[in-house]
């Protein structure tokens, strides 16, 4: 009985989204709390979008010689993500044996060996000793590790853990065209931190990628540079969302960045979302990205990174602009985690989104949800 009420009731808020999503362009609306709240849902998302969806692991950067790794936690998965010879690839951080987690941290190894038994795996991830196996049903050939889809694209590293992800060329089609030219390969990471967020994921999708709140939670650090009333809509594609933080006329570029930038695109920083977990901030000189790890309905693990244009910034620079963002970052970690404890109310019943050009990707990512509550 409680399997089905929990059904019932999954099914009754997807209904509700694809209402929601299907909405008047002119008069879109925000999706209820309990979309937010609900452990139910949240567990229904888990096992559908979230699995099936390209995840932000890391800047390839990060990760740039033969045999280098790191480990992390995604959707409750323990994941390597290393650097072989021929590509990146991701792998389950779990031995074939009885196991056993592989490795932890990060570092560089030619092989992994399991601490239990001293099984051993290339960075290919296949089989390379089993010490004292005198089992007949054993095969080193079907004891390599669990491997998961795992790309590069734009200087990112991207995961996902469905056995059949979709596309993600046809998924990103447009997106380059929108950062190519800042060359956000060429970025260098100078910093990365990793928080715990009392949050849903949805929540910090959906605040970053809106120009609504800028000059309102960030009057000291961002209103300056990037205010309210000067953000627009940016393209948008199947699985991605933008918008442009315009800078104003008085205030000067932060940077020469590529070469064949153009005035518009130094003159603004450009915000775009990978659905379903990424969101960043790409300018001439500086690119900060946060990947959003769902823990619960109202946890998330977000790890951010900054990096820079081809060394242009100087280390007091970059002191500052992490300075800056760790600031940015709190004060909407403190908004998000207010508004959490609010969309418990049965009041928190949704309302209108402003126009396209300050909440218009948030009406990008409901119809994004809403077309795979249909799967």
């Amino acid at each position: 009985m409680e399997f089905q009420v929990m059904n019932e009731r999954v099914a009754e808020l997807k209904q509700t989204l694809i209402e929601t999503a299907q909405a008047p362009a002119d008069a879109p609306w925000g999706l209820p709390g309990r979309f937010y709240v609900d452990p139910d849902y949240f567990e229904h998302e888990f096992e559908t979008v979230l699995q099936e969806g390209w995840h932000c692991v890391c800047r390839s950067d990060e990760l740039p010689e033969t045999g280098d790794y790191l480990t992390l936690e995604l959707l409750g998965e323990p994941v390597i993500v290393v650097r072989d010879a021929t590509a990146m690839k991701a792998f389950a951080n779990v031995c074939r044996h009885r196991g056993m987690r592989l490795v932890d941290g990060s570092g560089n190894a030619k092989r992994f060996t399991c601490s239990y038994h001293a099984w051993m795996y290339g960075t290919d991830g296949n089989l390379l000793r089993a010490g004292r196996m005198k089992n007949a049903s054993f095969d080193p050939k079907t004891c390599k590790l669990a491997e998961f889809a795992c790309v590069e694209r734009f200087g990112f590293v991207y995961v996902s853990l469905s056995q059949s992800p979709p596309d993600i060329d046809e998924e990103l089609e447009g997106l380059g065209a929108l950062i190519g030219s800042y060359e956000p390969e060429n970025y260098k990471i100078v910093h990365a931190g990793v928080e715990v967020w009392k949050t849903n994921w949805k929540c910090l999708v959906e605040n970053f990628m809106e120009g609504y709140h800028l000059s309102v939670v960030h009057p000291q650090t961002l209103h300056d540079y990037t205010p309210t009333g000067l953000s627009r809509k940016g393209p948008s594609g199947k699985g991605f969302t933008s918008y442009f933080a315009n800078y104003p006329e008085e205030i000067e570029s932060r940077g020469h960045g590529a070469k064949n930038l153009s005035d518009e695109e130094r003159h603004r920083s450009t915000l775009f979302s990978v659905f379903p977990t990424q969101v960043a901030s790409i300018a001439a000189t500086l690119l900060v990205s946060l990947s959003i790890r769902p823990i619960s309905a109202e946890a998330i693990e977000v790890r951010w990174t900054m990096s820079n244009y081809k060394d242009e910034l100087d280390q007091e620079t970059i002191k500052q602009r992490i300075d800056l963002w760790t600031e940015v970052n709190r004060e909407d970690r403190e908004k998000l985690e207010a508004m959490q404890t609010s969309l418990r109310s049965v009041h928190a019943t949704g309302g209108p989104l402003a126009e396209p050009d300050y909440e218009g990707t948030i009406h990008d990512f409901l119809l994004w949800l809403a077309r795979h509550a249909k799967l």
